[in-house]
Order: C-alpha cells, then structure tokens, then sequence
C-alpha cells in the first residue's frame, strides 16, 4: 500500500507543475510521465505435460511509475525512450505431475520429482529502460514497438507443495508423502537464483482522450529466463510475460 500511495503522488506532482516545466523544456521533444497496473505472471513458453491445472491466480500490487521522452523523426515516425519503475509479480496455485524441483521439508532438503499441488509466489522489482520506434496514426494516438533492458533490484521468487508427494532422485525413487497444508508439505526458496538484468520487448499505445490527459495500454514479453544461466532445479525456462493498463500524462 505505501508504494502504491508514492506512485499516486509522484504522478500528482508531475501535473500539477507540468507549467513550470514545460517553460524549460525543447519544443521538439514532448514528454509524459505515466501510471500502470501490470496484469499477468512469469510462465514457460507453452505449458509442459507436467503442469496439469491452473487451480487459482492471484492478482499482486503490480504498479509502474513511467517517464517518456518522445521525438517525431521523419513524417509520422518518431523514436522514444525514458526510465520505469516497475513491480511484476504473481501468485499460482497449480497441479503438477512428475514436474523436477527441489524443496525442503523439516530439516531436509529433497530433489526429485513431484506429482501434486504447488503455490509459487514471484515478484520483481525493476528500474526499466525502453528504446521504441513510434508512429501516430492521428493527432491524439501513439503506438510503441520496440526492446528494453530491465535491471532487477528485487528478487522473490518462493512457495510450498501440498497433497502430494516426491519421487526422490528419479520418477520412480522412493516416495515422500506431502501433507495437505504449507506446514505439512515442503517449502522452496529459489530467490538467489535469479539474474538482474533482463531483456525483451514491448509494444504499446497511448490515446490522448482529454488535453494532456490519456490512456495507454502495453505488452511486454521478456526474452531471458529470470533465473541465472546453469539453473536447473526447474526443468523449464520462465519468461515474464505482462499487459499493462493506466494513464499518462503529457508534459508537453
């Protein structure tokens, strides 16, 4: 909630002195700050045999603090980059079937498979920087393509099985009961394992529907697995794939 409150802020300070502003600003560069909400979770490329059922998802406090600068090129074409403080984060409850992990359980820590239900709560903190081609299609509408880099500040990505059990080592090693709460089942913690900086894409579209004020909307697919190069603990790759919605703010 404290985030949430400071990201509502900052947006409120940038319009109401975008007058001062603007006095200092080039005439050729127009400048927006925006505020989103990011929908959406960190997920293979295709399900895999071994994730059987999505049981539940959970929405996080996924916000995004923006600041654009945007520049008309050639024609209808431009460019634009900025700076994003950005929160992405998920919570799943899913059904698996012989999918490999690791987990501790009392003082124990097992590898194997595991066949039954996992939580797996992720989120990431991250300062990005877009690099986009733009084009307006009319006066009050600008779509967005182009890569970013994302360095990550913060790092979580934990949970727990329940109702299952683990095949220790191989699919048909010994069995391992897991009980039918977060205290009876197992836990995993694999937050160290995490990169930094990430890469991918993102495409998007700003409507300016009143004066400076506007909606936007945004899809960005990350390129690199979250987790460091050599981690295999988890047998498929995880990608962070999100929409965002929210308002911006023409500064000029």
């Amino acid at each position: 909630m404290k985030r949430i409150i400071i990201s509502a802020v900052a947006m409120a300070a940038f319009s109401a002195s975008a007058k001062a502003f603007t006095l200092s600003l080039p005439e050729d560069i127009r400048y927006s700050v925006k505020l989103g909400y990011n929908i959406g979770g960190t997920a293979p490329l295709g399900i895999p045999a071994t994730i059987r059922k999505m049981n539940r998802y959970k929405m996080q406090s996924n916000y995004s603090l923006a600041f654009d600068m945007q520049k008309q090129i050639k024609g209808r074409w431009g460019a634009m980059t900025g700076i994003k403080l950005e929160n992405k984060g998920m919570e799943v409850d899913a059904t698996v079937k012989n999918y490999h992990m690791s987990m501790v359980k009392g003082s124990s820590r097992l590898t194997g498979y595991y066949t039954g239900n996992t939580v797996i709560k992720a989120e990431e903190w991250a300062l990005t920087l877009p690099i986009q081609a733009t084009y307006t299609p009319a006066k009050n509408v600008l779509v967005r393509l182009g890569p970013y880099v994302s360095y990550v500040t913060s790092r979580k990505f934990d949970g727990y099985v329940y109702s299952g059990y683990l095949r220790e080592n191989t699919p048909t090693g010994a069995k391992i009961l897991m009980g039918d709460s977060e205290s009876e089942g197992a836990t995993f913690d694999f937050s160290d394992d995490m990169r930094h900086w990430q890469f991918g894409i993102d495409a998007g579209v700003d409507w300016y529907v009143y004066k400076r004020w506007g909606i936007y909307a945004d899809l960005s697919w990350g390129f690199t697995n979250i987790f460091k190069k050599g981690f295999d603990t988890i047998e498929q790759k995880l990608y962070p794939i999100y929409g965002t919605v929210g308002v911006t703010y023409n500064l000029k």
